[in-house]
């Protein structure tokens, strides 16, 4: 007969913790909201304590309950019920409350909501704004999974409480987006990223640089890294004069078409991976908030269930979000009274995304979690919140850096939930690309790129002005093939020799009879030979800005006219063609400066120059790790013998 082993005292211990504390923070809070509700005379401590009962068993009924619903529903059901699932367990404890303490469903339901708010502010506060609750949700969804498991698979289930990793390796690769990696570097040297710091310290991963080339954007970085294909996108926004159709790249409809073309089944992610919150899929298994896929995760994804019910989870972020809304309102003005530049707006639309970059990012991690727990052989997710904030804050402005250092706690919490997963994972943390300061091309010359492209062109020949940073794409829309110098100076005499005069115009690169030329102010350089004649409007753009140009002159849908605006030699500051204070797409700075930290002893190719090395390079890691079966038309990786890496 087998022996049942004994109850683990830290966990029963861990345990006893976990449901004082609950109760402690349901006592002040259900104290705090009576005190607070109008129309209640007084409170009685006993009241409180049995109202605090009342919720546990309330909650211990309804939330599996809620939970099931979560998970049948899935997608935007999921979001719906997880917004009002804790609501729900509240009012539902207030309407059974024999001291009838608060009655009338308006009032219940007003109190609630109160009760939920200063509950998830409390936790918060408890925990100092660690990750500590947050670690405990993950590792009991994955226990759970883990459970049902080993259900499945008829094994002993308590042996569970205490799981060790699998001896089978698995590869997690992060995507921190848009962290150039001298910024990186400097966080580290400044103490402010301790979990990768640690790693570098402890000789356990190291970090290199990786050149983007051209375009430096998340869609044409992630179609190389994870299909192998960055020349199917020109920039984060294209015309295709097939069609004639403006394609943007972030927009579900054009990412599914845009997948559609880049893969053959052979991306980073074919055998058995998974996507998260990327752009394309990689030939996943399985894709969650990808958005080539246009889907919140369905009832398969408990990680995405788990989080909306929970009260650690979904309710936690969204009070923590409104948080965000006042902090970044608070930073805007202090830009704004210290007159720091360059800086642009703050308002709109990009309040909205601190609080959704913040939800994303918990949800992100939760799903990774869920993964891991599965032991599916390789996860690649992107995180974006530094990027997003970096846009308009700038790159290595405060506000900027504290997103930094969240996402460095993210993987202190993927490290801590290690010892739950089902395989020994390796973690891999790698940039699509970095960013680059400066004040916009509106700012410094009083006119948008569109405007003077008007003033240089005839009227009635439309010119399509696609702009991704400090990167623009001009077309002639009225011609249906890509356009060469003597017919677009034909249609439009001043428009190059305009465009490389002005300012803020760093290079204008067209295509001649001895193949693609660029313009400077008083020079030009022909790509194919190098002949330059004048000054070399390269110089000021690094040496590799000749084989960028020329890789990006051969992608499809290039534009008639491409067009960089001009960096400082100084500086090194961009003037980009939308409203951003921070941005990439283009050349200058470090935009083109991504980062890619792995474990020590690992083989890397010499060169890693575009998004498509990068690939050959994970691909080689995942052959070595044993997690992919070689391409027959390709020589695979040697094999090596790896020890745990942290």
């Amino acid at each position: 007969m087998p022996v049942t082993p004994p109850v683990p005292w830290r966990w029963v211990l861990n345990r006893t913790r976990a449901v004082l504390r609950s109760a402690l923070t349901t006592f002040v809070v259900l104290t705090l909201t009576l005190w607070l509700m109008p129309g209640v005379e007084g409170t009685d401590i006993l009241d409180v304590l049995g109202l605090v009962v009342l919720v546990a068993v309330v909650g211990a009924v309804l939330r599996p309950l809620l939970l099931l619903g979560v998970t049948a529903l899935g997608g935007w059901g999921a979001m719906l019920l997880g917004v009002v699932a804790q609501v729900v367990v509240m009012v539902v404890a207030l309407e059974l409350d024999p001291a009838g303490q608060i009655s009338g469903l308006p009032t219940l339901i007003g109190a609630a909501i109160v009760a939920v708010v200063v509950a998830a502010l409390l936790d918060w506060m408890a925990d100092s704004g660690s990750d500590d609750t947050f670690v405990r949700e993950a590792r009991r969804l994955m226990r759970g999974v883990r459970r049902r498991a080993a259900r499945r698979a008829g094994g002993p289930l308590f042996a569970l409480r205490r799981p060790r990793p699998g001896s089978e390796p698995g590869l997690l690769m992060v995507q921190l987006d848009g962290v150039a990696e001298p910024v990186l570097r400097w966080a580290i040297r400044a103490g402010n990223l301790p979990t990768i710091g640690a790693w570098l310290r402890d000789g356990t991963h190291t970090v290199r640089r990786w050149h983007t080339g051209l375009p430096s954007t998340t869609p044409a970085s992630q179609a190389g890294i994870l299909h192998g294909a960055s020349r199917q996108i020109p920039g984060f926004r294209w015309y295709e004069k097939d069609t004639g159709r403006l394609m943007v790249s972030n927009r579900p409809r054009d990412a599914a078409i845009i997948e559609s073309r880049l893969s053959d089944g052979n991306g980073l992610l074919r055998d058995g991976g998974v996507s998260i919150s990327n752009a394309f899929s990689g030939d996943a298994a399985t894709s969650l908030l990808t958005i080539s896929h246009a889907a919140l995760p369905g009832r398969s994804a408990r990680g995405w269930a788990a989080f909306m019910a929970s009260p650690y989870g979904f309710t936690r972020a969204l009070v923590l979000g409104v948080a965000e809304v006042f902090t970044e309102l608070h930073q805007a003005r202090l830009q704004r009274r210290r007159n720091l530049l360059p800086r642009v707006s703050r308002s709109g639309a990009f309040l909205a995304l601190r609080p959704a970059s913040m939800l994303l990012r918990d949800v992100n991690v939760s799903l990774v979690a869920e993964q891991m727990a599965r032991g599916v052989p390789a996860v690649y997710c992107d995180l974006v919140d530094y990027d997003e904030v970096a846009h308009h804050a700038g790159p290595a402005r405060p506000e900027s850096m504290r997103q930094l250092e969240s996402l460095d706690r993210m993987l202190g919490v993927l490290q801590r939930l290690a010892p739950e997963a089902a395989r020994d994972y390796h973690l891999v943390v790698l940039s699509d690309h970095g960013q680059s300061q400066g004040a916009t091309f509106r700012q410094r010359h009083g006119e948008t790129l569109d405007e003077v492209v008007g003033r240089l062109t005839e009227t009635g020949r439309p010119v399509q002005v696609v702009s991704s940073g400090n990167l623009s794409m001009l077309y002639l829309t009225d011609i249906d093939r890509r356009t060469d110098r003597a017919a677009i100076e034909h249609a439009h005499p001043r428009l190059i020799s305009g465009l490389a005069a002005h300012p803020g115009v760093g290079m204008v690169v067209v295509r001649d009879v001895d193949g693609p030329v660029v313009y400077g102010t008083d020079g030009t350089h022909r790509l194919r030979d190098g002949v330059v004649t004048g000054d070399d409007p390269l110089l000021a753009y690094g040496p590799g800005t000749r084989d960028d140009l020329l890789r990006h002159q051969e992608a499809v849908h290039v534009g008639d006219l491409v067009v960089i605006s001009a960096v400082d030699p100084v500086t090194e500051e961009v003037g980009a063609f939308e409203e951003l204070v921070g941005s990439h797409g283009g050349l200058g700075g470090w935009q083109t400066d991504a980062m890619l930290v792995h474990p020590v002893g690992w083989p890397v190719a010499a060169d890693l120059t575009g998004p498509d090395a990068v690939h050959r390079q994970l691909v080689a890691w995942l052959e070595m790790l044993g997690l992919r079966k070689p391409d027959p038309e390709q020589v695979s990786a040697p094999r090596l013998s790896l020890s745990h890496d942290g």
